[in-house]
């Protein structure tokens, strides 16, 4: 039985943001693009016929847009499928799924994870096919040297140093707050 697949468009602070799936679970993402019709064929490339549904994922979206603006967004609970995919890599995607905000590994690391710590190259292969960006956060893997690595979705590795870049500044601004909780729980003390 073949199911019926949902799409939407909106608009982030970024540009405009796609998702589509079932009614249970995102099959596809596609990071901001500049305008709405270019994300729409970049989501809905090589499908056959969903239908929009703006309501689609509503609170996701509006989570998506929290992130975009800034906000801290955990997308670990957001459900997805992965039909397609080999069991390695299901594994590999699923692992990434858990690496949370502000979060960096490397390609190696994510091998380790994955119970094949040889497989970096497959792993980076894995990444490149990945349909969910930010959902499954492929901008939190580099290289075992630090450099940033490929990063297939729209704008590259830009797109990737942003990411990032927006996540570092929320997650330092977070450990500046607990510092000062903790200073202020031990002047109390």
């Amino acid at each position: 039985m073949k199911k019926i697949l949902f799409y939407t468009i909106f608009k982030t602070r970024w540009g405009w943001f796609g998702l589509c799936g079932t009614q249970g679970s995102l099959v596809r993402t596609c990071l901001p693009e500049k305008n709405k019709e270019k994300a729409t064929r970049a989501l809905l490339s090589g499908l056959d016929k969903p239908q929009n549904d703006p309501r689609f994922f509503k609170s996701l979206q509006d989570d998506i847009k929290l992130y975009y603006e800034g906000s801290y967004v955990d997308f670990r609970s957001v459900p997805v499928c992965l039909d397609g995919f080999t069991t390695f890599q299901k594994s590999a995607l699923l692992k990434l799924k858990n690496i949370t905000y502000g979060n960096i590994i490397t390609y190696k690391d994510l091998a380790k994870m994955a119970s094949r710590p040889k497989a970096s190259r497959a792993i980076g292969m894995a990444m490149a096919k990945n349909p969910l960006p930010l959902i499954i956060p492929c901008h939190r893997v580099v290289r075992t040297d630090g450099a940033l690595g490929g990063f297939s979705a729209s704008g590259g590795i830009l797109t990737k140093q942003k990411m990032i870049d927006l996540e570092n500044q929320k997650s330092s601004e977070v450990k500046e707050i607990l510092i000062l909780i903790n200073e202020c729980n031990t002047t109390i003390l």
